[in-house]
């Protein structure tokens, strides 16, 4: 699936349930609670403040439960030649909250994944990060593109960090999308030797934009996990644990 079709639908959710709601927290608290999926019950739907995430294209979807592993209420997803996620909006300065943590895990990776392929275009747990558009932090090559992408599909973010558990990429790499260079895929867990293990991952998602677009990141508007097997016709189950921004340790 094309990788900008997602990043819009992402873009779409977010303006469509922004309408008269004040998305943005208060930027004075040391941590913010995005994904606070253990403090849901099992068995009730979405978690809170979560909607889904689907694809005109994409005819069957990915199943998303909220489940008890452990002590812990987590999100577990289940994905059978499928593809969709779980988005929620967000305000997020990444300037004053450049850290992003989560947890997560899978119990395989996919045989054919391959993030330098469009038909490899599949991950068993991906968190995606969009940003919206702000002329005044982009280049004058990318506001062009941009432009570009208005005309054929209205409103897009002008990029999103893809963080995904790939096969066999090393770890640390940033990708351009085989799609589209408004997507940025960061590999931060790779092949199986984690496979069934709850990992705690922390990245510096301003230092991550910086590097893969080359400039300054503009504020956060949208969040979103996803396991996909669309193009590669695998099955995956992946299990996605709480998610927060924090400010950078002083």
């Amino acid at each position: 699936m094309v990788a900008l079709q997602r990043m819009i639908a992402i873009a779409v959710l977010v303006a469509a349930s922004s309408v008269g709601q004040g998305l943005s927290w208060g930027q004075s608290a040391p941590t913010i609670e995005v994904g606070k999926f253990s403090a849901d019950q099992p068995g009730t739907g979405l978690p809170n403040g979560w909607k889904p995430l689907t694809f005109k294209k994409i005819p069957k979807q990915t199943e998303y439960l909220l489940v008890k592993d452990g002590a812990q209420v987590v999100v577990k997803a289940v994905s059978e030649a499928s593809a969709s996620g779980l988005t929620k909006e967000v305000a997020i300065d990444p300037k004053d909250y450049p850290i992003v943590r989560w947890r997560w895990k899978v119990e395989n990776v996919l045989q054919h994944s391959d993030v330098n392929r469009k038909d490899g275009d599949d991950y068993p747990a991906r968190l995606y990060i969009t940003f919206a558009y702000d002329p005044d932090r982009v280049s004058f090559g990318r506001k062009l593109k941009y432009n570009a992408g208005r005309v054929l599909f209205g409103d897009i973010p002008i990029g999103a960090l893809n963080y995904i558990w790939e096969t066999k990429t090393p770890v640390g790499a940033i990708v351009e999308n085989a799609y589209t260079d408004f997507a940025q895929m960061i590999v931060v867990e790779s092949g199986t030797s984690r496979v069934g293990m709850w990992v705690e991952e922390e990245r510096n998602l301003y230092e991550d934009y910086t590097n893969a677009f080359g400039e300054e990141p503009p504020l956060i508007n949208g969040v979103a996990i996803m396991s996909d097997t669309d193009n590669t016709k695998e099955r995956a189950v992946a299990f996605y644990g709480d998610i927060e921004f924090r400010k950078a340790s002083k």
